[in-house]
Parts: C-alpha cells; sequence; structure tokens
C-alpha cells in the first residue's frame, strides 16, 4: 500500500421523521440541525390527510434546504406507492424509505416504480428491513445487496405488531431478544452489503439519558446513524456518534502508520495495524467529517 489511505464520504449520523402534512413541523425540521430528514407519507399520516400530504411533500422539496430529504412511501402492499411516487418522484428527493421491505425484490420494485415515475435513474433507499417476521426471517437468509439500496433501517413498533408481543423492552429499557436479534441481523446484512445501517427511533422522549445510551451503544456496534422523532433528539444523536478528540487523533496516526508502511501492515505504540484497523480508523474520521 503506498500513498494516503483514502477516506470514504460523511454518513447521516441522524434522520429526522417529519409528518408529510405538516407545514408547521416542516418549517421547524429545517432549522433542526439534523443531518437528514424524512418526510413521512406512511405512518404519521392518516389515510384522509395521504393525497393532501403529497402535495405538501412535493411543495417542500421545491424548496431549498440545508439538509438531505428522504421520503418515506407506503408500503408496496398498500396500494398507495404508486400516487406517492407520482406526486413526489419527479422533484427527485435525495432518496426515498421503504417500510415493510420484505426482501430485495421490494427495492427492486420500488426502483423501477421510480424510474417510472420520472425519479432519479440513481435513487438511493433506505428499506426498513424488519418489520414483518417474514422481512427478519428473510434477512437472515438471503443477501440483500442491491444497486439502489443505499442503507437498511430496522424498527422494533411494527415487528412487535406483527408479532403479537405486548411489549419489545424489558424493564431496563433494553430491548428482548427477538428484537436484539432484529437490530443485530440489520447492522451485519447492512455492514456485508457495505451500505449504511441505521439505529431505530428512541420512542422515549423524555428519557434523554436512554437515548444517549442507545445512541452510544450503536455508534460503537457499528451503525452508521439513528432515526430521531423529534428535533430535541438530534444533539443528543449527533454527540454520541461523535469521536471525542483522543479517538480522532488515534485514528490518524493508524492511517498515517499503514501509508507509511506501504505493505499494507504496521505498527503503531506496539500494537500491529491491518486492514481491520484501518477500516475502524476511517470510520472514526467518516464520523468526525459529519460535524
Amino acid at each position: 500500500m503506498t500513498g494516503a489511505v483514502p477516506l470514504p464520504g460523511p454518513g447521516f449520523r441522524s434522520y429526522l421523521f417529519v409528518p408529510g402534512d405538516s407545514t408547521r413541523k416542516q418549517a421547524r425540521a429545517l432549522d433542526s440541525g439534523a443531518d437528514a430528514l424524512i418526510l413521512d407519507l406512511e405512518d404519521s399520516v392518516a389515510a384522509a390527510a395521504r393525497p393532501a400530504a403529497r402535495v405538501q411533500v412535493a411543495a417542500f422539496l421545491a424548496e431549498p434546504a440545508p439538509m438531505a430529504r428522504f421520503v418515506r412511501v407506503n408500503g408496496l402492499r398498500s396500494g398507495e406507492t404508486e400516487a406517492d411516487l407520482a406526486a413526489i418522484a419527479p422533484l427527485r428527493p435525495d432518496g426515498y424509505v421503504l417500510p415493510k421491505c420484505e426482501g430485495p425484490d421490494d427495492i427492486a420494485t420500488l426502483a423501477g416504480l421510480i424510474a417510472a415515475q420520472g425519479g432519479s435513474g440513481d435513487p438511493k433507499i433506505l428499506a426498513i428491513a424488519t418489520e414483518t417476521v417474514r422481512a427478519l426471517r428473510r434477512l437472515m437468509r438471503e443477501d440483500w445487496s442491491h444497486p439502489a439500496l443505499a442503507g437498511l433501517c430496522w424498527g422494533g413498533e411494527d415487528l412487535s405488531a406483527d408479532m403479537g408481543a405486548s411489549r419489545n423492552r424489558d424493564g431496563s429499557g433494553r430491548y428482548l431478544g427477538p428484537f436484539r436479534l432484529a437490530r443485530e441481523m440489520c447492522l451485519l446484512a447492512a455492514l456485508e452489503a457495505g451500505i449504511d445501517a441505521v439505529d431505530a427511533v428512541f420512542t422515549g422522549l423524555s428519557d434523554p439519558a436512554g437515548l444517549m445510551q442507545e445512541a452510544e451503544e450503536a455508534a460503537a456496534l457499528g451503525f452508521s446513524g439513528k432515526l430521531a422523532i423529534h428535533p430535541a433528539q438530534i444533539e443528543p444523536i449527533h454527540a454520541a456518534f461523535r469521536p471525542s478528540a483522543a479517538q480522532i487523533e488515534h485514528a490518524r496516526k493508524v492511517l498515517a502508520a499503514v501509508a507509511s508502511a506501504g505493505s499494507g501492515v504496521a505498527v503503531l505504540d506496539g500494537q500491529m495495524l491491518d486492514h481491520p484497523h484501518v477500516r475502524q480508523a476511517q470510520q472514526v474520521l467518516r464520523r468526525a467529517a459529519g460535524d
């Protein structure tokens, strides 16, 4: 290995859900500091309000914004996906969120629908991959890689409903077994595919300590970012994914040592460094670049 080690571009640490039918919340979201907004046409919008929400989201996309904007369309089995795309695909949002995705065939279907409605020929799709038992089982068995897939998200709320579970966390606020499995499978599948892994929302709006703990754990495990449901959650998420000065300095030393060695293997402070250490250092600097 010779020369500098290339770094990946900065990823998104925070994705803030914003109801598609709320002009007030959309305006407020512009000042949230989130790396990306997810304009929601699905769960946060009543069925009767969706036609108006599509018009509102299209108008919002037509104006400039200081962050990336994704749109969560309704799931492919809802009968409303094509109406969503007809309204918003010509505005070419930065990406799309596909709820209740049950496999790579769903990703391919959405990419085709986007193209058919005049959207980008290179759509960026975040798939929520664990909202049904079928989706989780397929995530365990199959490679979900697809050229349009930019990241995998997971969520415990819809999965709880699909399972018929009465709760998904224990008394201390930690996820119960099947939901921990869903989180881990989402992470591993995303890492295998070389795409972003995005942690689920934290629904306890009055528990900032719980949010911070969960976000710090997500960052430590290798998630690239976390979903948010309120602007107040953005800064704690960013803080959790923000490397310390010591971590940044160490990462730079790792990359410099490996680049100088010229062989892909180096020694720093008595520790052997090779490709896994390079990847870890790149991830630290990628997070640092997000600030």
